[in-house]
């Protein structure tokens, strides 16, 4: 069925946003936005979606296809693994060492630019937009993928952040580790059992 344009962009754009509106990449984002500064947090997973959506239209699909399933599942369960590590690092510091060592600008902002990335690499996101590239081209989902990605990495930071003024620090410190940790391993066992996500 042909849409246009416009209806194609508001199609990537309703798809890809709706996809990582509630995905691990987003409670990421959220979790570092509570214990980091949430406008670097912002821009660095910004430009890491802006990263990942630009893979995908140019050189994602010969990716897909050079790497096969197997390899796209060890890069899921790298980026599974690197989440654990940082939130093991969180757990190990403490919820007081930022009071000590403040974070500054650029550590939030390659925090979340890292894990962004590392997520989105191989992500039902990115084959998404791999797939509309041949309904609707390359410039089109770029767009509106980006604009969609950008967007949803702004309100998972502003939520991150409302929630690390408002949660104590002790019980705020548990549950950033809790969800990292959780993210971490679903994204594993997503890389090295993607049947078992079948419906994604």
């Amino acid at each position: 069925m042909d849409v246009g344009e416009l209806g194609g962009f508001l199609v990537v754009f309703a798809v890809v946003g709706g996809f990582e509106l509630f995905d691990r990449t987003s409670f990421a984002t959220m979790a570092l936005a509570s214990r980091h500064h949430p406008v670097p947090t912002w821009a660095g997973a910004a430009l890491a979606f802006v990263g990942s959506s630009a893979i995908a239209v140019t050189v994602g699909a010969a990716l897909v296809a050079l790497l096969g399933p197997s390899r796209i599942g060890l890069v899921r369960v790298a980026a599974g693994s690197f989440l654990i590590a940082y939130a093991l690092s969180l757990w190990y510091r403490g919820p007081e060492s930022e009071d000590t060592t403040p974070a500054t600008a650029r550590t939030a902002f390659v925090a979340a630019l890292a894990t962004v990335f590392l997520l989105e690499l191989g992500d039902t996101t990115m084959i998404v937009e791999i797939l509309f590239v041949t309904e609707w081209g390359w410039f089109i989902v770029f767009t509106a993928g980006a604009l969609a990605l950008i967007l949803v990495a702004a309100w998972a930071a502003w939520l991150g952040n409302r929630l690390g003024t408002r949660v104590e620090p002790k019980l705020l410190h548990r549950i950033v580790v809790g969800i990292l940790i959780a993210v971490g391993a679903l994204t594993i066992v997503y890389g090295l059992a993607p049947q078992a996500f079948a419906f994604l």
